[in-house]
């Protein structure tokens, strides 16, 4: 089975409900950011830059808690910042996985070996790990020569404890499609359970712009990824694989992945800012969900991110019959 199963029917489960009680939005997705320090400072990240005077502030373990409870969300994604300089980073896992969540904990790998003995292998746990390409390419992204060998060191110790591992890949300009097949290559040598490819997003803090794709680059790329990425242990879905290269079209779910942080809930989305709302019901109510996306918002014109798009697929196979056999088949397989 190429996603694991636990995972995947807690998310199926969770959008039959919502469908069934006549929600019209729901977040499937909860972006946790307890704090935004970090120890790398890649290129692309819109987010160190952003947030960079509260670079010293965290949530409390009560916030974070409330977050996951408001929400409903299923998926809780822990990010940041890196989430293991979090003080509390193994008692909020455990206290996400106690209340049925799937957790994905996502690190840029530096010091997931030294912290690897704080959590235990959980059916509905994955490290996520950041890895924008081989090692020479992927220092020179997050600016610190040897962090690739440093996150591959920690890939492979989780690996030999029993937990689930992903990568996650975003892809920019310079990204060049042979070396993703070789990252690909190499990670599967690894035993690593599945690997993301998104691409990046032009956030606005990121002072050189050059570095992100526009919407007809983005295609191009990923035309020439999805054809290396085939019968392989990619878990982007097929649907979205497909968005990215041109052959399928769908409309943004601005509210699909909710993010909450030191400063509250995030508007419109993990990408934008025009705002942050204190309640997790002023966010969902308040929010003019109708004016963002592709051919909407003039920032939103280059956007194929999954964050906005993987939720769209989600919840278009459960009701269309054709994507969903297609959706059976790539998790089955």
């Amino acid at each position: 089975m190429r996603f694991p199963l636990r995972q995947t029917t807690t998310i199926a489960n969770y959008i039959r409900r919502m469908k069934g009680q006549g929600k019209k939005r729901f977040p499937l997705v909860l972006m946790l950011e307890p704090l935004f320090a970090c120890d790398l400072t890649c290129s692309g990240c819109g987010r160190i830059r952003e947030y960079k005077a509260e670079a010293s502030r965290m949530l409390t373990m009560e916030q974070c808690l409330a977050a996951i409870d408001e929400s409903g969300a299923p998926v809780v994604s822990i990010c940041g910042g890196e989430p293991l300089l979090y003080p509390q980073i193994k008692e909020l896992v455990e206290a996400t996985l106690a209340r049925g969540r799937v957790v994905y904990l996502c690190t840029n790998g530096q010091s997931l070996k030294k912290k690897l003995s704080l959590f235990s292998p959980h059916k509905r746990f994955n490290f996520n790990v950041h890895l924008d390409g081989l090692a020479a390419t992927h220092d020179t992204i997050v600016e610190k020569k040897g962090a690739f060998d440093k996150a591959i060191e920690g890939i492979a110790a989780a690996k030999k404890a029993g937990f689930t591992v992903c990568t996650n890949t975003t892809v920019y300009t310079k990204t060049d499609a042979s070396e993703v097949e070789a990252l690909i290559d190499y990670l599967e040598g690894l035993g690593i359970d599945g690997m993301l490819l998104s691409p990046g997003f032009d956030y606005t803090d990121v002072e050189d712009q050059s570095v992100f794709l526009a919407r007809s680059a983005i295609i191009e790329k990923f035309r020439a990824l999805r054809k290396a990425g085939r019968g392989r242990k990619i878990w982007s879905t097929p649907l979205f694989l497909d968005f990215l290269a041109g052959r399928r079209d769908f409309q943004c779910t601005p509210w699909g992945n909710v993010t909450y942080n030191v400063c509250g809930w995030k508007a419109p989305c993990y990408l934008i800012t025009d705002g942050h709302h204190a309640s997790f019901e002023g966010f969902m109510n308040n929010v003019d969900w109708e004016k963002y996306g592709p051919g909407r918002d003039t920032r939103c014109r280059n956007c194929m991110c999954h964050c906005g798009f993987e939720p769209t697929v989600a919840l278009a196979t459960t009701s269309n019959i054709r994507d969903a056999l297609t959706m059976a088949r790539w998790t089955l397989l």
